[in-house]
């Protein structure tokens, strides 16, 4: 699916709140849709795993998806895969092309630990769920809580590496949910002015300045590795979703930008980096789309899991 530019400018420019109202209920249709089918599949398992490429609103999805299966009566609990990781050590650590340690490998999970808890809970057994600390690098037993799951309750653990072989060969009979910022804007003359892919580097960019005081250059340092990370270890599982969503938004872009482009103004762009042209091309269409006002953002949409201020803020 595309969007077209000329009609989010003129969306915006007319009936901005209007335009908001109608994305976001159009992205809660599909969330009910996906909470209808994980619904329809408690008697099978009560495990559901989520998963997506980096950038493409998994946790508010995973948050979202579980009030409306409270609303259907069902009690849920969203757990964060990464809390998962294993303790880094230099010496084990998988590592990437460049002998950097690779953070986007799967192998950097405790995946052992994490099939015996999905056993656990399906069985009705008590787990405790560990904490991850960014920070120091290491799990902390100390900071675990501990989850069981009655007859009518359901654990949504999303993650990256949620679809991987190793996670659903194991438990098949889970929901498995795939999402990914997938349209493109595209102008006029139909070419495309915006991409998917950017959607969720510009995500990426701004949650990291915001909540990790990250500079946007570090951020797209990464990003190559990122997008290596994702052909090798989420894209080829993707297929093993039974729901599939896209988790772009018409108004996205224009939400986004007053937060973005003062951040790719002041990036150190060299013709030599990696994914230069994919960055430049980004930094010059944002200008090409109306800015929207933050007020018009509501506090349970998708966009404020990047710029802040949502009601799922940690």
């Amino acid at each position: 699916m595309a969007y077209s530019l000329k009609e989010i400018n003129e969306a915006i420019r007319s009936d901005p709140r209007g335009f908001v109202e109608e994305c976001d209920a159009a992205y809660n249709k599909k969330l009910e849709n996906a909470a209808k089918k994980i619904a329809a599949n408690l008697s099978n398992s009560r495990i559901v795993l989520l998963s997506g490429p980096s950038g493409s609103g998994k946790t508010t999805t995973a948050k979202k998806i579980e009030a409306k299966l409270e609303e259907m009566g069902i009690e849920s609990h969203a757990i964060a895969m990464d809390n998962y990781f294993q303790t880094v050590d230099p010496e084990t650590a998988p590592r990437n092309r460049e002998g950097e340690i690779d953070y986007e490998s799967p192998f950097c999970l405790d995946m052992d630990l994490l099939n015996k808890h999905f056993k656990m809970l399906d069985r009705g057994e008590t787990i405790h769920i560990p904490k991850f600390e960014f920070a120091r690098q290491m799990r902390s037993a100390i900071k675990s809580h501990p989850l069981r799951l009655g007859s009518d309750e359901i654990a949504i653990f999303e993650g990256i590496h949620a679809l991987n072989d190793i996670i659903t060969g194991k438990n098949p009979a889970a929901s498995k949910v795939y999402i990914s910022a997938r349209s493109n804007v595209t102008g006029e003359d139909g070419k495309i002015v915006f991409k998917g892919t950017w959607m969720r580097l510009a995500r990426r960019t701004v949650r990291d300045a915001k909540f990790r005081s990250w500079e946007p250059d570090v951020t797209v340092k990464m990003w190559p590795g990122v997008r290596r990370g994702e052909k090798l270890y989420i894209s080829p599982f993707k297929d093993n979703a039974t729901i599939v969503f896209d988790s772009s938004l018409p108004y996205e872009v224009s939400a986004i930008r007053p937060f973005a482009q003062p951040l790719f103004d002041h990036l150190h762009l060299s013709p030599d980096m990696e994914r230069y042209e994919e960055v430049a091309h980004l930094v010059e269409a944002y200008p090409k789309f109306e800015p929207l006002d933050e007020r018009y953002i509501a506090p349970d949409s998708l966009i404020r899991e990047f710029i802040g201020g949502g009601i799922y803020d940690d």
